[in-house]
């Protein structure tokens, strides 16, 4: 696609559904999710262990695994509707426009194989032109930006003579190594030390910035997306439950499992000692999750109305909403005062509430 003819959205995800049929039954693993990410612009996904991110993410790029499937909802990248392309149009697609760094480099890079051998062929998928000599140098150069020292005896290397954070990093080299339009990082500062941390965050920025690069952020970690992320979309038991810019999420929450996650994390400008509160409850039964909202069983605010119907998406503020009945009774207050600009709820919602 030519540049003048580009929008806004690099990535446009529109509720999307994605299932795994089991023997027990289906698990809606990815219920109904929508967002955009925009070129030059790095969005989180936060959530616990379950919730969906990851599945989410092998969707966009074609890795999902038998027995899940996309049952619903749309992908498209600059233009093009990723769930009709071919497994040889997938292949031809991966790294070149879109690439991923996964969680765990042990059983991503292959034992068999130099980690040389393995850059250059990532390079050399995409790029046929590309002499071996030029192929190595451009990944020693790559191995050199993510901090890797000796880069010469490096490439001569297999897997397991490298630390974790050595592979880690050798796994983020791989997935900038083609200058992908767009980057999913699922989790991809798992196993380095905050020193080293700090060091890939700011070179992922760096090369974002350098390559005009859209980037999906998965994580756990609040630090990292405070961090990096320009937005965060909130993810539990398959939904997006709040989406907003990352300093509306931080310092304005809507939703209480985004509030939850706040209040679980260490903050270095509290002003005094503060216990941490964990998130009470278990995680919802996939194969069998509530009918309205799937945090109302953790919910310490739960109504009646929140285990019977879904909320509806309520705005917050600009870009940020969040689907909670809690913000929907918010919406109804100032509607009865008058203010009809931040009652921004379908009428048929407010009178399923009422």
């Amino acid at each position: 696609m030519e540049q003048e003819n580009k929008t806004d959205k690099l990535l446009e995800v529109r509720d999307l559904q994605v299932s795994f049929f089991t023997p027990a039954g289906e698990v809606k693993a990815v219920n109904g999710i929508s967002y955009d990410v925009n070129y030059d612009e790095v969005m989180g996904i936060v959530g616990e262990s379950g919730s969906g991110k990851s599945v989410e993410a092998y969707s966009i790029i074609g890795l999902l695994q038998n027995p899940g499937k996309v049952v619903g909802g749309s992908i498209t990248f600059e233009g093009q509707d990723m769930l009709s392309k071919t497994k040889d149009e997938m292949i031809a697609f991966r790294g070149k426009e879109v690439a991923m760094i996964f969680q765990n480099p042990m059983t991503c890079l292959n034992p068999v194989y130099t980690i040389g051998n393995q850059l250059v062929e990532a390079l050399k998928a995409h790029d046929k032109s590309v002499s071996k000599e030029d192929a190595e140098k451009h990944a020693m150069k790559m191995l050199e930006e993510v901090g890797i020292n000796n880069v010469e005896k490096r490439m001569k290397q297999y897997p397991h003579e490298l630390s974790g954070g050595m592979r880690q990093r050798v796994m983020i080299a791989m997935g900038l190594i083609c200058h992908p339009k767009l980057l999913i990082a699922d989790e991809p500062t798992t196993a380095l030390d905050v020193t080293i941390q700090a060091q890939i965050l700011e070179l992922m920025k760096k090369l974002q910035k350098q390559n005009h690069m859209g980037i999906i952020f998965i994580t756990h970690n609040l630090g990292v997306v405070a961090e990096v992320c320009d937005k965060v979309s909130v993810m539990y038991a398959g939904k997006m439950v709040e989406q907003g810019p990352v300093d509306d999420i931080f310092y304005n929450p809507g939703h209480p499992y985004t509030k939850g996650l706040l209040r679980s994390m260490p903050r270095v400008d509290a002003e005094s000692y503060e216990r941490l509160i964990p998130i009470e409850g278990s995680p919802v039964d996939m194969l069998n999750p509530p009918e309205g909202c799937p945090f109302a069983p953790r919910c310490e605010h739960a109504m009646k109305i929140c285990l019977q119907k879904m909320p509806p998406y309520v705005e917050m503020g600009e870009n940020h909403h969040a689907a909670c009945w809690l913000r929907v009774q918010d919406c109804l207050a100032e509607a009865k005062k008058g203010n009809t600009e931040t009652a921004n709820i379908e009428k048929t919602e407010v009178d399923s509430h009422e």
